[in-house]
């Protein structure tokens, strides 16, 4: 795909997004590149197998040696049901056509639950890197609490035969700390058998929500739920896209500081992105941003402006789930192509 053909996808924020230039200078990041693995993970403590892993991942799909991700993510029908997520698609409720989309469209890897890829694991782990998602925000207990709870365990991830394990955190929420600990032991453990970790950092506090605004996606506040999560060593960060700025200030929890805002910081979404890239180690651990929520017609235009959000502000790529496998098959497929398409665009470049 051609600037052109990215510009008119984006329509009227085409030059915005295009020809943004960031406040902070590329030149302070560690940007994707064919051999990131080498450069940068090479330099850190990581054992030789889960630099093998990492490079695989790298290597898979049609975003292969540049640098960049594509993962799809089915890792619904737990939190949101079953039947919330494959009613529109019932050929999703058979995991084998979630791997067959994620290699149909020239995905990286393909995230979902342990029984999922299991289930078809001897037919599909040596065709494309699984990352198997080791807890779950259980949703059929009542009353409801957001907590992630562990469903695997490292073990059977690699006897499967993952490249990575992911997990989420919900930073902010009351049982956090005990979600910190939880992973951050799993986390050691992949690292000792040999695989990549993802993470998906996501805030949850009621108290996030002041005014009218959500600042569950503020750069702040999602920027500092990055650098916990590189702290436990995640190789990769998932976060969603940040739509807003100053959550501190509207909590007033926590610590900031004001230059963060006036130096770091405009309200162009490319600023904000690349202030979660800052939080990732300057780009040392790679940040993929969320593909979000399915909302029909405009998906394919959004899903375009995020990858080229993220790839701007210097983040490795995007992990697109639902507006994917919510649409037709060969829909899906032509989605995740046109979102790698942006990343294999020459012309769309760092900001």
């Amino acid at each position: 795909m051609k600037l052109d053909q990215i510009a008119d996808l984006l329509g009227d924020q085409a030059s915005y997004l295009l020809e943004h230039e960031c406040i902070v200078p590329k030149d302070s990041l560690y940007l994707p590149q064919g051999d990131f693995v080498s450069k940068v993970f090479g330099l850190s403590d990581r054992p030789i197998p889960v630099l093998n892993s990492l490079q695989r991942l790298f290597d898979s799909g049609r975003l292969s040696k540049t640098g960049y991700l594509s993962i799809l993510p089915v890792d619904q029908g737990i939190e949101h049901s079953a039947g919330a997520s494959f009613a529109q698609n019932p050929m999703y409720f058979d995991p084998k056509n979630i791997v067959e989309l994620a290699i149909e469209g020239g995905c990286s890897a393909v995230a979902s639950t342990l029984g999922g890829l299991a289930s078809c694991a001897r037919e599909y782990a040596h065709k494309i890197p699984f990352v198997v998602k080791i807890n779950h925000n259980e949703y059929l207990s009542y009353p409801h609490n957001y907590d992630q709870r562990m469903f695997a365990s490292i073990k059977q991830a690699y006897e499967l035969g993952a490249a990575a394990v992911g997990a989420t955190i919900y930073f902010g929420h009351e049982t956090s700390r005990r979600q910190i600990e939880e992973v951050s032991h799993a986390f050691e453990m992949a690292h000792e058998m040999g695989m990549a970790t993802i993470l998906w950092c996501y805030l949850r506090n009621d108290n996030f929500k002041q005014d009218g605004i959500d600042y569950h996606t503020a750069a702040d506040l999602t920027g500092q739920a990055n650098r916990l999560g590189v702290t436990i060593k995640a190789d990769i960060i998932k976060q969603k896209l940040p739509t807003c700025n100053g959550g501190y200030k509207a909590v007033n929890f926590g610590k900031t500081h004001d230059l963060v805002y006036e130096n770091l910081c405009t309200d162009h979404p490319i600023d904000l992105t690349r202030y979660q890239v800052l939080n990732c180690y300057m780009g040392r651990m790679g940040l993929i941003n969320s593909g979000g929520a399915s909302s029909g017609a405009q998906d394919l235009p959004e899903a375009v402006a995020t990858a080229v959000i993220n790839k701007r502000a210097g983040g490795m790529g995007l992990i697109c789930g639902r507006k994917a496998f919510q649409r037709p098959f060969k829909e899906g497929v032509v989605l995740l192509q046109t979102i790698q398409d942006v990343y294999r665009c020459k012309q769309v470049t760092i900001a």
